[in-house]
């Protein structure tokens, strides 16, 4: 004798195939659309991905969401990561994930094959912080930069021509807080000692060039060029400022001068005995360069440094003319080197007390004992 299904136990077998239907249904839509609703956290999958790897990724970045978005210390300090050339994807997580500086290298891996981003990671040096997201390290590691940026300023310049480089150094420092800086100078230095009051490091930024971190500050960038400058100064180049009658500022004021005077370097002794003899009888010295100085940047020329000038320029009212007013101007007016501070310091012998520009074109001069001379040498 056949038993009969009872019409209830049909019922419920119906029941619960139609729920499992549904339910299949259901978590295959929502499978389906699981990278769409991935791509608003994470933005869209890379395109050579197919559904099936869209599916696997989304699942594994959803589960991992705080792990990407979550920065390991939001109070870290940058820090320096290598890629090398070759290396592989997971690799590179697992070193991130031992140097602190993700939480979860599985996860990153998979956010790199999502967006695509493994396939354009770059070897090379970065800078890298635990206050970054995941997400933020992994669209960093697109784009290598050294850590360390090479810096150069050169003979002659001045402040403003060394702040002007900075935007394009790739130093983050601006030019307004740099030369803001230069009227606060960093303690500790000896070489100051001589600065009267309120002046500004003009002068004193050692040229040459300088290997320094990318993240440095403004106060580390301007203790290098000092801790140059108290290199390169040795002491008995600072005996030879005594010996002229100089302490270390004034020295200093008259090779930024000396500097942009002289264009021949062998000629930046005789050019600072020039100086030094009409200092020592305070006659004025007679610098276009101090004059360049006091105008200031020329928009016309696009220089800091106007060339020639003018009768109506020599007379230009400030304390740095010095065809206006005797003595050594206020201060600095460039940054100058070795070779013209040797000059200050041990000066050619000579009764000289005028130089002008030979006529040749050789950026040699013309020196003179006398005025009358001076007329002379001048070009016909």
């Amino acid at each position: 004798m056949s038993s009969r299904r009872s019409p209830l136990f049909l019922f419920f077998i119906l029941a619960i195939s139609t729920l499992l239907c549904l339910g299949v249904l259901i978590g295959g839509l929502l499978l389906a659309g699981l990278p769409a609703y991935t791509a608003k956290a994470f933005g869209p999958p890379a395109p050579h991905l197919d559904h099936t790897q869209q599916i696997r990724l989304s699942a594994q970045l959803l589960w991992h969401k705080d792990d990407l978005s979550l920065p390991v210390d939001p109070n870290g300090s940058p820090t320096t990561f290598e890629i090398l050339l070759g290396e592989g994807i997971p690799t590179i997580a697992d070193r991130l994930q031992s140097a602190g500086l993700i939480r979860n290298a599985s996860a990153f891996s998979a956010y790199l094959s999502f967006s695509g981003l493994d396939v354009t990671l770059q070897a090379g040096e970065y800078n890298l912080n635990p206050n970054m997201t995941a997400i933020e390290i992994a669209h960093q590691l697109q784009d290598p930069t050294p850590a360390v940026v090479e810096f150069n300023i050169l003979k002659g310049w001045r402040a403003e021509e060394v702040a002007a480089v900075l935007p394009t150094s790739g130093l983050q420092i601006t030019p307004e807080g740099f030369l803001n800086s230069l009227r606060t100078p960093p303690p500790g230095y000896e070489i100051l000692e001589s600065l009267p009051p309120g002046s500004s490091l003009e002068g004193f930024l050692f040229p040459g060039s300088y290997n320094l971190p990318r993240l440095i500050n403004t106060e580390e960038l301007v203790s290098a060029f000092l801790d140059s400058f108290t290199e390169n100064v040795q002491p008995e180049i600072m005996n030879g400022f005594e010996q002229q009658g100089l302490n270390l500022f004034q020295a200093v004021i008259l090779a930024s001068i000396v500097q942009r005077e002289a264009v021949v370097i062998d000629e930046m002794p005789l050019i600072a005995s020039v100086f030094l003899n009409r200092h020592a009888i305070s006659m004025k010295l007679d610098a276009d360069s101090t004059v360049q100085y006091a105008l200031g940047y020329d928009e016309a020329r696009n220089t800091w440094w106007k060339s020639p000038l003018s009768s109506q320029d020599l007379q230009v009212d400030s304390p740095y003319n010095t065809y206006l007013y005797p003595g050594l101007p206020p201060g600095p007016i460039a940054n100058p080197g070795i070779e013209a501070l040797l000059a200050v310091a041990f000066p050619a012998d000579s009764n000289y007390f005028y130089f002008r520009a030979a006529c040749d074109g050789s950026g040699t001069h013309l020196f003179a004992e006398t005025y009358q001379q001076h007329l002379l040498n001048a070009c016909p």
